[in-house]
């Protein structure tokens, strides 16, 4: 059996290829996919008539309320992909290519008001919690850990923190209410103002309203600012008071959660978390009492895959989410 998982990130279009029970994984900038096929890279990798299921992430995934084969998704599974963030154009490439290949594929939708295990004081709260990536991930840990009840929290350009309890998704906290990211975050008083005098937009004031803002000059970019914060974060305080205040920002969020977790068991992946140069897991011990474990690597690509593998082995629930197909 091969299955594909693709997870639509914010720095890039990340793949895992399963074939029988063993992961390849690569990585596409967005930049690049404007000007190449995604299909025949993928085909680099696989023959494309061997796969036996894909499953797609895309955007915000609000305009699903369950896991649907791609030809009966509309408008690629969003009610619109305004206010998200910096559009490159690369991921709307990888799902028409696909949609248009006729290869079998899946769409993840994101967790917002209309999924139906959410608590439903949570969809009083937020009308959206997180984009279907976050749904693989936390699919992924549970499928290698085996826990029933966790936290999970993706570390990265953003910070989305999700609860499950009793292997549904419970509710948690999207990128633009909670905890700071490296570029994204909530939106502060002084964006409030700048947004109110024609500054920015209140999409640019989300896509800078992370750690970045305090050090603006390290800004290279979607793709490249990671790599900037890292070259100077030994050598310059300001970086480095910058990852201790996304990590204070983290565990504030992931403590906000733990008087709802039936258990104490608090999984963490992401980019910022697989930088072991930040060293942030360790750094988190300091404020949550709980048991803490590493989700390592391109965790939404390869929560993907093992949906679209259980799903072909005849799973028609995921975490509380429906599955039709």
């Amino acid at each position: 059996m091969i299955t594909i998982g693709i997870d639509h990130g914010t720095s890039g279009i990340k793949v895992c290829i399963r074939r029988d029970g063993k992961n390849t994984f690569f990585t596409l900038s967005r930049n690049e996919l404007k000007k190449r096929s995604f299909l025949e890279e993928l085909n680099k990798y696989v023959n494309l008539e061997e796969i036996d299921l894909i499953s797609v992430c895309y955007s915000m995934g609000d305009g699903i309320n369950k896991i649907l084969p791609i030809e009966k998704v509309k408008n690629r599974g969003v009610i619109n992909i305004e206010g998200v963030g910096e559009k490159i154009g690369g991921g709307t490439k990888v799902y028409d290519e696909i949609k248009n290949s006729n290869l079998p594929a899946i769409v993840i939708p994101g967790l917002h008001r209309n999924i139906g295990c959410i608590d439903k004081r949570f969809k009083v709260l937020y009308s959206h919690i997180a984009s279907p990536e976050k749904l693989s991930m936390a699919y992924g840990a549970y499928k290698i850990f085996k826990f029933n009840d966790f936290i999970l929290s993706d570390i990265s350009s953003n910070t989305v923190t999700l609860i499950i309890k009793n292997n549904k998704i419970f509710g948690g906290f999207d990128a633009c209410v909670g905890a700071l990211g490296l570029l994204h975050g909530p939106i502060d008083l002084e964006m409030i103002r700048n947004i109110d005098n024609h500054k920015i937009t209140a999409n640019e004031a989300f896509s800078t309203a992370g750690i970045i803002k305090s050090i603006r000059d390290k800004y290279k970019g979607v793709g490249d600012t990671k790599k900037e914060i890292l070259k100077n974060y030994k050598k310059d305080e300001k970086c480095a008071l910058a990852i201790e205040s996304l990590v204070l920002s983290v565990a504030m969020e992931i403590n906000s959660l733990m008087f709802l977790n039936n258990s104490k068991n608090v999984i963490l992946t992401g980019s910022l978390v697989n930088t072991k140069e930040y060293g942030i897991p360790k750094k988190l011990e300091r404020y949550i009492d709980g048991n803490i474990f590493i989700l390592e690597g391109e965790s939404g690509a390869l929560g993907g895959a093992l949906i679209a593998e259980d799903i072909l082995n005849g799973e028609k629930n995921i975490l509380g989410i429906e599955v039709e197909y």
